[in-house]
């Protein structure tokens, strides 16, 4: 079968600018390959960036501890107007970003990145902490870019885990298929939990009262975190700068009154509803043009909505750009097979779209 028609470029724009994966070249955000995009005035920016970072062979993932200073922080928090006991370390693509919250002599940290960085989680937290005891590690979801480092964060700081209610059994079970893990490809470490946080639940952070609300949709168990006194909200992957993570659960059957599509708008819905001056996102930047990334989100949610294989082949580009940033490469002659080999990708092929395996990966690519 010819290949379905594409929705319009600006379509699949990543949070903020382009930033290419050194290696692979393709956008740690959207995982498309480093062309320009359609929207006029960014395309200059897009494509200075791009060689920038292509030449310079870094990301947006800091390769140093230093890379996130005291001074850099202060600076940042001004501009955004965070609190001095919060600091974002703003990752790549691979692995979410993390939420360090300091406490006198304690400190708490929000989400601990992909398996393969944990070693960079480690050396970013411990410069971070400077010296503070890390007491308690809070996940916003279950997915690998956002728990895949717990263990090793236990392993080395001895904290105690708190994850969402939802993935109590599933993270006690490690049932690698409902977190995603084998019918992605993916990895995370298994690790135990201490005590469970669900929505309605208050929990103080940095010297912060934070709410918890659920925000089903790409994680129908998820979680994110606000603070109406500094009217800050911690996201996770409910809402970005542009957009929102895939929603892996209306591709896996879910009914249609329990679908990940509707729960999106419920999830999108409720956010708007609260009064937020700033935004700290899973991945990207943290962003205070709260109105104009909810009118992107709802935008891209309406594009979905009116076509399941639109957000379909979204989902199978973005899986495989994240096959990529993990492995650095994967030879074109094997892809076929590896696409074969994960069950999410054959179910979404064979409910969407209809490629044999070849076709496919020549799709894809």
């Amino acid at each position: 079968m010819s290949p379905p028609d594409m929705p319009p470029e600006d379509e699949y724009l990543c949070v903020g600018i382009c930033m290419p994966e050194p290696d692979s070249g393709y956008c740690l955000g959207c995982g498309r390959p480093p062309i320009p995009v359609s929207t006029g005035g960014q395309q200059d920016e897009f494509e200075a960036l791009c060689a920038e970072h292509v030449e310079n062979g870094t990301s947006q993932t800091p390769e140093t501890p230093q890379a996130d200073s005291a001074t850099n922080r202060d600076s940042t928090n001004d501009a955004l107007m965070l609190p001095d006991s919060l600091l974002v370390l703003e990752r790549g693509w691979l692995s979410s970003n993390n939420i360090v919250f300091f406490e006198g002599e304690q400190a708490a940290v929000i989400d601990s990145g992909y398996l393969t960085h944990a070693a960079q989680t480690l050396a970013l937290l411990a410069h971070a902490l400077d010296g503070r005891r890390l007491t308690r590690l809070l996940n916003t979801h279950s997915h690998s870019d956002h728990i895949g480092g717990n263990a090793a964060v236990v392993q080395s700081f001895g904290c105690q885990v708190i994850v969402p209610s939802g993935i109590d059994a599933t993270i006690a079970e490690w049932d690698e298929e409902a977190l995603l893990l084998s019918p992605l490809g993916q990895s995370a470490a298994r690790f135990q939990h201490d005590a469970t946080i669900a929505e309605g639940d208050q929990v103080e952070l940095g010297g912060l009262v934070w709410h918890a609300i659920a925000v089903p949709g790409h994680d129908m168990d998820a979680l994110a975190f606000h603070n109406s006194e500094h009217r800050i909200l911690i996201s996770g992957d409910a809402l970005w700068r542009d957009g929102f993570g895939v929603i892996f659960s209306e591709l896996l059957g879910h009914p249609d009154d329990a679908g990940g599509l509707k729960a999106t708008r419920q999830t999108l819905d409720k956010l708007a509803r609260l009064p937020i001056d700033v935004v700290i996102p899973g991945h990207g930047a943290p962003f205070v043009e709260v109105e104009d990334a909810f009118e992107r989100a709802y935008q891209r949610l309406a594009s979905f909505e009116q076509s399941s294989e639109r957000l379909a082949r979204h989902a199978l580009k973005v899986m495989l750009a994240f096959a990529l940033m993990e492995r650095r490469q994967l030879d074109c002659k094997e892809l076929p097979a590896f696409l074969a080999s994960l069950s999410f990708c054959q179910s979404v092929n064979a409910r969407y779209l209809g490629y044999e395996d070849e076709a496919l990966a020549q799709w894809l690519t």
